[in-house]
């Protein structure tokens, strides 16, 4: 093979692998560095730099440097002259004695590139630029051989360079894409703690209203995400239904005081005021825009039952969206475990007797599973943290007597679940 056939195959072999490097490369200074090497050997070049240009400073900083001394700086200024002749000069490879000559405005920028102690200075001055943007500047020295840079060895120069300019530029775009993301992404979860800490709050002044169950709706939100988080459910759908728990009385603002702080057992035509709250929290959520699009279903359907004697709407079985489900036993179990005026709070042993009893009329099975399970590992030490715990108090567990009641509620809302859907299939 001839002598220039071999040089073009190497060159086109450089450009090939150049253009890999950059496409594989997610480290700019690494693929920086990568290409210089190519770049040097596929000419036989002594020595060389890369500086990337950092617009908002004005610099040029040395990203890759091979064959110069440790004396050579790593910045050089650019006035803004000095950047106009750069960006003037192009994706040329151009002499930096001709640049001296030609462009005074470049002479103290190139100064350093003329004097190096103990070997020929640089000879070549290769400005990056990509759509009109001064993206660098790569400086080569001579060539092993001493052989003079030839014009086909400049138009390689200025092919290879061309690639790494096009590489920096999209490493660069997709940097200020993850900046823009981050932020972007740090705005959203400020906008959502803002929501929260607003729901939260909000909660509380409803809780106000009512003087017996202070801090009420704050633990029916809890519950709630104990228990979708148990279920298998993802984040957002988590602190949706928490959102939901926190929310779900916000109809109780529609009804009389006195029918909600009433020490006693209200009569009839009290209760039905009061069954009020959920259709007029639905009324009330429907308007606003949500992050969590069903939050006012589930404050509308928390006292609907599986066997269709709850209320609003009188629903049963799977009409009952399942995070009203949740809801209503998160709810349902903080009134047991709760005084309120008419009685005391319920032990644990009460409240997973009223659990089976009505299992499959009121409540739904997989989401009592979900909550004596999410319980059980709190007791047994198997739970990373102990929020149910808690909420509930020292000493209102029986671990001795608690645990294998649950365990026994547990593998018998299993059996029947599978049961059923035996039955089904």
């Amino acid at each position: 093979m001839e002598l220039p056939t071999r040089k073009l195959v190497h060159t086109f072999g450089a450009l090939a692998d150049l253009g890999q490097q950059i496409t594989d490369s997610s480290n700019v200074s690494e693929m920086v560095l990568t290409s210089l090497h190519l770049l040097l050997g596929a000419l036989g070049i002594r020595r060389g730099a890369v500086a990337e240009f950092a617009s908002a400073e004005g610099l040029l900083k040395f990203v890759a440097v091979r064959g110069l001394s440790e004396e050579f700086p790593g910045t050089l200024q650019v006035s803004a002259e000095a950047r106009a002749a750069l960006l003037a000069t192009g994706l040329t490879a151009v002499a930096i004695d001709k640049l001296n000559q030609e462009r005074p405005e470049l002479q103290e920028l190139l100064k350093p590139c003329s004097s190096l102690s103990g070997a020929p200075g640089l000879q070549l001055c290769v400005p990056m630029v990509v759509r009109s943007e001064l993206v660098g500047v790569v400086f080569l020295g001579e060539k092993a051989t001493d052989e003079p840079i030839s014009t086909e060895d400049c138009e390689v120069i200025s092919s290879m360079i061309r690639h790494i300019g096009v590489g920096i530029h999209t490493h660069r775009l997709l940097e200020q894409v993850e900046q823009r993301a981050e932020e972007n992404r740090r705005l959203y979860e400020d906008l959502r703690a803002i929501y929260r800490d607003t729901v939260r709050a909000f909660a509380a002044a409803i809780d106000i209203k009512d003087k017996y169950t202070q801090g009420h709706s704050e633990r029916v939100g809890k519950y709630s995400e104990i228990i979708a988080r148990e279920m298998g459910w993802g984040e957002e759908e988590v602190e949706g239904i928490a959102i939901a728990g926190y929310l779900h009385d916000v109809g109780k603002l529609v009804v009389e005081r006195d029918i909600i702080n009433a020490p006693y057992r209200i009569d009839a035509k009290q209760s039905t005021e009061l069954n009020r709250h959920p259709a007029a929290g639905y009324e009330i959520l429907s308007p606003i825009n949500h992050p969590y699009a069903d939050i006012p279903l589930m404050a509308k359907y928390h006292h609907e039952r599986l066997d269709g004697r709850g209320y609003p709407d009188g629903l049963t079985g799977d009409q009952i969206p399942l995070g009203a489900k949740i809801v209503a036993v998160a709810d349902s179990f903080d009134a047991m475990t709760t005084d309120r005026p008419y009685r005391t709070r319920r032990n644990l042993e009460q409240v997973i007797v009223d659990f089976r009893k009505n299992t499959g009329t009121q409540f739904e099975a997989e989401v009592i599973i979900a909550f004596c399970r999410a319980l059980l590992k709190e007791i047994k030490g198997e739970a990373r943290t102990r929020p149910l715990m808690k909420m509930l108090g020292k000493n209102y567990i029986d671990a001795e007597k608690i645990i294998p009641l649950l365990s026994e509620l547990i593998s018998e809302l299993d059996l029947q679940e599978s049961s059923a859907a035996a039955g089904t299939s």
